[in-house]
Parts: structure tokens; sequence; C-alpha cells
């Protein structure tokens, strides 16, 4: 098995853990979060990421609960945002499990696959990297976000919101695997 073998079966099996608590939380809550409006789910992205530098600087969590769920987090979130951008928001929940871990699967191949072409193209950088400036990588994803948000899309030469989503997936993906060394 080759280097980029080796890092696709552990992006595979990060999104395949990513996934498997995004389905249980559907049936606690079903697909709740079709309510988010595009502001509400950066805010969310917000916080997670937030939280994870927070820690990363305090070296301690009052709740207990460590940086690695705040990562799957943000992959989840990061889905649940390419779905709204291309499904658009609800006022209710509109759709059952089923078709909500169908939009999930969707979303989550085109970033899995974007994440392993980059791989490719950047070889492993990511390998030499450390956790936090995915962190602080993440952190200007959203504030660049935020900003498109404000510019209502009206932007001159940056990439859209979904590849600013991608790279918050892919950055939290690193950090899941590295954090489970």
């Amino acid at each position: 098995m080759d280097k980029f073998e080796l890092t696709n079966a552990q992006f595979e099996q990060a999104v395949a853990e990513c996934r498997e608590l995004f389905g249980k939380k559907l049936h606690d809550y079903k697909a709740s979060w079709r309510i988010l409006r595009p502001s509400a789910l950066t805010d969310q992205l917000f916080i997670k990421a937030k939280r994870i530098r927070s820690l990363e600087i305090k070296k301690e969590s009052m709740v207990g609960e460590g940086i690695r769920p705040e990562f799957i987090a943000l992959i989840n979130y990061g889905i649940v945002g390419l779905i709204q951008l291309n499904e658009g928001f609800a006022d209710t929940v509109d759709i059952d499990n089923d078709e909500a871990m169908r939009l999930y699967d969707r979303y989550a191949h085109e970033a899995l696959e974007l994440m392993k072409k980059k791989n490719h193209d950047y070889d492993e950088a990511w390998r030499g990297m450390r956790v936090s400036s995915y962190t602080d990588f993440i952190l200007t994803k959203i504030e660049r976000i935020k900003e498109i948000e404000n510019l209502q899309g009206e932007t001159l030469v940056s990439e859209g919101i979904d590849a600013n989503y991608m790279d918050i997936i892919n950055y939290a993906v690193f950090g899941l695997i590295k954090l489970k060394k």
C-alpha cells in the first residue's frame, strides 16, 4: 500500500466515523438543521472552531469534552453547509432521515474526492503541519464565508462559500486523523 492509498483509507475512515454520528443524531433530532439559514450555520461552525482554539490555548476543558468531537462537528456541519447551500433552507423539517442520509452521502463523497485530489497535488503536506494550524485555517475560512455572506455573494476573485466549506471539512479531517494517533 503506497502513502496515498493509506491516506485515502484514513480519509474514508474519518468520514465514516462522522457519518455514523450524523446518523445517530438524525435518529435523535431528525433533520432539524434544515431550518438553519446560512448565517446561523456559519456561526455554528464558528463556535465549534473557536472552542477548539480555546482548548488548544487553555489546555483544559471545563465540560470534559475534548477537541476531537469538535472536529467531527465541523465535518458534519460543513457537509450540512454544502447541503443547505445547494438545497436551500426550510421553515420546517422537510426531509426524512433516509433523504438526509442520501444528501449527506452525496456531499461527503464530493468532499472526500476533492480531498484525495488535493492530497495528491500537495503531496501529503498536511502530515507535516500542526493541528493548531488546521484550527487557524478553519477560522480563516469561516471569516471568509462571513464576508462573502456580507457581500451577498458578490465577490471579485474569491472562491465561493462551497469551496470554503470543502476546505473546512478537509482541515477538520486532517485534525481528526492526527488526534487519533
